[in-house]
């Protein structure tokens, strides 16, 4: 059989049977155990959305759970960032190419000197938290988080016991790399720097917001400047899925980031995006389920940008 060639031709038939595939691989990853919500969620959930640039939507799994978008918000940072202060400054700040160290790696940002690789690890977003407009963390939070909800029509809001649960155990790594970040003159104000970056990572919602978010993303005829969708949508191709991204842009060919939450987005230029939840991880941080499925769909229809 010819491979499809749109988003427009998925019957749900197909989905489910990637579904059930992608759950079942799953099987091989563990929930994040750093925080303590994160770590009671159930390795089996799948959620999916997808919508195509025409209106079209597909859904399956669990759509109405709400969850923490972590790094997934990354590029969503990025991008109100460029459309305040455009591409030369923020790259200014921090660097665009990819890092073959783990997200929260402070040997990586020792041996960049302080400056961080991409704006898609912690270093590299802590140092763009800490250049949100607001003179706190929750001013510059909830800028963030009006803008996108008003852009993109979704409904994010700050999950303030997620907000606790990392704030609870597990914050040095971060605290390591906002020290250092400090000390090399990255960060003039680094309490407030990863205040706001804990709280940003603590926007909640659904796979319905996540996929609005990515239209930011693919639309032509939105209020975002071409050129800053084009950088985002590099970047994460580049460096979304951490250490891993070479990987899956000779796999999957598609712009994605992810989250340790279980948060996935892909990107279809001119297409549509797919947005996914699934908590089970692999040993980079990248969900398992999310990324299965991701690939299958890409495979069958040939999404990949280098075909």
């Amino acid at each position: 059989m010819a491979a499809l060639q749109s988003l427009q031709d998925l019957t749900q038939s197909q989905l489910e049977d990637w579904a059930t595939q992608a759950i079942a691989s799953a099987a091989s990853g563990k929930v994040a155990q750093r925080i303590p919500l994160l770590a009671k969620t159930d390795p089996r959930w799948l959620a999916v959305e997808i919508h195509t640039q025409s209106g079209q939507r597909y859904a399956l799994g669990e759509t109405d759970r709400l969850f923490p978008l972590m790094s997934a918000i990354k590029p969503f940072l990025l991008l109100y960032l460029l459309e305040k202060f455009g591409r030369k400054t923020v790259f200014q700040w921090v660097g665009m190419m990819p890092s073959d160290q783990p997200f929260n790696s402070l040997n990586q940002l020792t041996s960049d000197r302080g400056r961080p690789r991409n704006p898609m690890i912690n270093s590299g977003a802590i140092v763009l938290a800490g250049r949100l407009p607001g003179k706190t963390g929750s001013d510059r939070c909830q800028a963030l988080c009006h803008w996108l909800n008003t852009q993109a029509g979704s409904q994010l809001h700050l999950d303030k016991a997620m907000l606790d649960s990392v704030r609870s155990a597990g914050r040095e790594p971060n605290q390591a790399l906002v020290r250092y970040l400090a000390e090399t003159g990255y960060l003039a104000q680094p309490q407030v720097a990863i205040d706001t970056y804990e709280q940003i990572c603590c926007l909640s919602g659904s796979v319905t917001d996540l996929s609005r978010l990515g239209n930011l993303l693919i639309d032509p005829y939105g209020s975002i400047a071409p050129h800053h969708r084009q950088t985002v949508n590099a970047i994460m191709l580049t460096c979304g899925l951490y250490e891993a991204s070479p990987i899956y842009a000779v796999n999957v060919g598609l712009p994605m980031k992810s989250g340790i939450s279980g948060a996935l987005l892909a990107v279809i230029p001119q297409q549509g995006t797919i947005a996914c939840y699934s908590p089970a991880l692999d040993n980079v941080g990248n969900p398992i389920a999310g990324l299965h499925f991701v690939e299958s769909l890409a495979r069958h229809l040939q999404l990949s940008l280098f075909i």
